[in-house]
């Protein structure tokens, strides 16, 4: 019995296991897509509904502008090159969200959002794309899922998402919600979102080269996110790389992106408008405190 038990296990795993696109890196995610990116809906419409979503035409209109042209290039590369499935059952949504916070992130399914505080750093529309890339490469990667699935064996004991949605409901969606935006505590998951935080720095140089947008304005807005984001936190005890291990490894990988760059069609990079207004609404306290938002937060 215990060989047959033993035996049903490494199928179960072998199963999962599958490689992320582009990187062909292995990953173990047991969660379907079609349970995964139901939980990613209900969790993103709750978000959208409890937030002030902006009234801001022109940045609004350039968000969801980068985001649909990230998402139909990356659709139509995978599609080129039978990896199609990456974005199956995905519903994508860009949302710009009334909050002087520098963060965005990505659900499983293509649920993007974006928080008014993060354009400063991004100043146009490539920078934006450099955070669309980066946040679109969490999900066609399937980040949350092994996420996911980590937290479960962890916390629950390997408990299948169906049963502990309908048995531990409130304890399932603080995991979920643990696994979608990276929130952690010092210890095993954070090396985990680390390898995550690296591969979407990878995938999203290139999705946004796809785009035709250039790939070396991406350690341009590290910098930048270094220069106003203060005194970080160690590495070793972050979700993500530091911003100058950032742009080391982004330098390091522009000669591939830049290949797919050449071959685009050129997006156009006119700036973010009406800025001022988001720096001239926060009095010097929330400055302050998103300075602090800002480490943790970017990221999926």
């Amino acid at each position: 019995m215990k060989k047959i038990l033993s035996l049903l296990i490494l199928v179960a795993i072998l199963f999962a296991c599958k490689k992320v696109p582009l990187t062909d890196r292995k990953q173990f995610n047991a969660i379907p897509n079609s349970q995964l990116n139901s939980s990613s809906f209900s969790s993103y419409d709750q978000v959208i509904k409890e937030s002030k979503l902006s009234s801001n035409t022109g940045q609004v209109d350039m968000v969801k502008n980068v985001g649909n042209r990230i998402k139909e290039a990356v659709e139509k590369y995978l599609k080129e090159n039978d990896l199609g499935d990456a974005t199956e059952g995905f519903q994508w949504e860009f949302n710009l969200i009334s909050e002087n916070t520098v963060n965005a992130w990505c659900m499983p399914g293509g649920k993007v959002a974006f928080y008014e505080g993060i354009l400063p750093v991004c100043q146009d529309e490539a920078g934006i794309a450099v955070v669309m890339g980066h946040e679109v490469a969490h999900a066609i990667a399937k980040h949350g899922g092994e996420r996911m699935t980590q937290a479960l064996t962890q916390q629950l004991g390997g408990m299948a998402l169906s049963v502990a949605m309908r048995e531990q409901p409130e304890k399932t969606q603080a995991l979920a919600m643990t696994a979608y935006t990276g929130v952690s505590t010092v210890g095993a998951m954070l090396p985990f979102s680390r390898l995550h935080e690296s591969e979407a720095d990878e995938l999203g140089l290139k999705f946004m080269a796809l785009a035709g947008y250039d790939p070396a304005e991406a350690p341009e807005f590290w910098k930048r996110m270094k220069a106003q984001s203060g005194g970080a936190p160690p590495e070793f005890l972050s979700t993500h790389p530091s911003s100058d291990t950032r742009v080391k490894d982004l330098n390091k990988l522009l000669p591939e992106a830049k290949k797919y760059y050449a071959k685009s069609n050129k997006a156009t990079n006119k700036p973010i408008p009406n800025l001022s207004n988001i720096s001239s609404s926060s009095s010097k306290e929330e400055k302050s405190e998103t300075k602090t938002k800002m480490k943790m937060k970017i990221g999926n």
